[in-house]
């Protein structure tokens, strides 16, 4: 997205760094990023696609009130200007500060305690923060043109989107979302035992069951989310009643949205964060066999994967 160069120059000029040490991340799918140093401070650099300068800003925003409440979460560093982000050739630059520590994995007991914990703090944090002009949950239209980049797709995201329409969705608790809480956004600082959440993208306001569903799949789905799930409810942030509800539905549209993602990246040819294609097709088929999975629960797999007790 940014040359060497003009990344070099743009730090220099909006953040004082002239003398920074910059390194290639690039880490994620819908971004380019950097790793800068100087004088023994560390920092990351984000730069986004054009279209995202309102989302990205609105995340920034989001990531202030995380930290505000106690859990490191990336904020930004205002430029001299006081921005939240400059403008290389029309692309948005952010400069967030660094969070100490190491994305988890997601497989032990003990991280995925962590990620649900960690999960539920932030919502409890973030229940009673307005951002203005934030998006409200959900973007999927199952109508759109790139769903036809199979003929499966289509149905099973409509479908799935129905699922969720059926939950009631107005009666869930609502609140502003991370909205893709993988385990390496949660950074472990085994120094201290604190835990941050990063990659905060957007400001959406949505069903707060979203991000937690969002959680479960990372870690291999309903059955093997026990510990996720219990830590997550050991807060109070939502009732065991709520998540037995509406979970399984939510999980499913979970999986519809990585349909939604990859078909659309595959029509546009988008290969940001990935080395081919062939890594597009690989997220599609993903999705594809857990849709059908789910679709093949009975209701009362809801209960399954988490005690109830």
């Amino acid at each position: 997205m940014i040359d060497n160069g003009k990344l070099r120059a743009c730090l220099a000029a909006h953040w004082g760094l002239a003398d920074a040490a910059v390194q290639v991340h690039n880490g994620g799918m819908n971004s380019a990023t950097w790793f800068v140093s100087e004088g023994g401070e560390r920092w990351v650099a984000k730069a986004v696609a054009p279209g995202s300068r309102r989302s990205f800003m609105g995340g920034l925003q989001v990531a202030a009130h995380v930290e505000a409440a106690g859990v490191p979460a990336g904020t930004p560093v205002v430029t001299r200007h006081g921005s939240l982000v400059a403008d290389v050739d029309g692309v948005p630059l952010g400069l967030l500060n660094w969070v100490a520590g190491s994305g988890l994995l997601g497989r032990s007991p003990d991280e995925q305690r962590l990620i649900g914990a960690t999960l539920a703090r932030v919502h409890a944090a973030l229940r009673s923060v307005t951002i203005k002009d934030a998006d409200r949950f959900h973007w999927v239209d199952a109508r759109a043109a790139h769903l036809a980049v199979r003929p499966w797709v289509r149905p099973s995201v409509a479908a799935a989107l129905a699922g969720y329409e059926a939950l009631d969705v107005g009666s869930l608790s609502w609140g502003l979302l991370h909205t893709d809480p993988a385990p390496e956004a949660f950074r472990l600082d085994r120094k201290t035992g604190e835990c941050g959440l990063i990659d905060w993208s957007i400001a959406m306001s949505g069903p707060l069951l979203y991000d937690l569903a969002s959680a479960v799949m990372y870690v291999g789905g309903i059955d093997n989310a026990d510990y996720v799930v219990e830590a997550y409810l050991e807060s109070k942030t939502m009732t065991r009643a709520e998540v037995e509800h509406g979970l399984l539905a939510m999980l499913r549209f979970r999986w519809a949205v990585q349909a939604d993602y990859f078909a659309r990246r595959l029509v546009a040819d988008d290969l940001t964060g990935i080395t081919s294609a062939a890594d597009n097709e690989v997220g599609l088929e993903n999705a594809h066999r857990w849709l059908g999975r789910l679709a093949a629960k009975e209701p009362s797999g809801a209960h399954r994967g988490h005690k109830t007790a």
